[in-house]
């Protein structure tokens, strides 16, 4: 799971597995596998960051902190 901020400011963690798409419109807008749509405050390069870190943790080896954003 990586972290993203929402909208409104509050954080939430999302399972990274089911982002289809990210595009900035300018908004950052997250499409989900099962169809929902969801705007975050982060930057497309850093979503990626995180869900490449969250991917070493999981298969290489790492630190939870630093691939959860937290």
């Amino acid at each position: 799971m990586i972290a993203v901020t929402r909208i409104d400011g509050s954080p939430i963690l999302l399972n990274e597995d089911l982002i289809e798409s990210i595009e900035q419109t300018p908004d950052t807008v997250l499409s989900l596998i099962n169809g929902h749509k969801m705007m975050v405050r982060d930057a497309p390069e850093v979503l990626v960051r995180r869900v490449l870190e969250f991917r070493r943790l999981i298969f290489g080896g790492g630190s939870l902190a630093t691939a959860s954003g937290l």
